[in-house]
């Protein structure tokens, strides 16, 4: 999986199409990410000791094929890829060149 935790993406497909916001956990062995205000569903939570019970809004994961990483120079979605940068494989925005991270 070439996403990472805190970058900014765009939902591509689905019920959150257009929707952009970080990741904030990622399922590498799913192949799938939660995203930050996407995939919103309703949880119905019984209470505990610590929380009350109810109907909570959470965050679902999306499978990581429907995102797509935000260019950090036009802030368009845009492919992942690789390049060597002294003995170290760097992540690169396809559409502008730019290096991730």
């Amino acid at each position: 999986m070439k996403l990472k935790v805190g970058d900014k993406v765009e939902v591509i497909a689905g019920s959150s199409k257009g929707k952009q916001g970080t990741i904030l956990k990622t399922f590498k062995n799913e192949n799938k990410v939660v995203v930050e205000g996407c995939n919103i569903v309703k949880k119905h939570q019984r209470p505990s000791a610590t929380s009350t019970g109810g109907i909570v809004e959470v965050e679902a994961k999306i499978d990581a094929s429907n995102v797509m990483l935000l260019d950090p120079k036009t802030k368009k979605p845009t492919r992942i890829g690789h390049t060597i940068d002294k003995d170290k494989k760097v992540r690169i925005a396809k559409k502008s060149g730019e290096k991730i991270d």
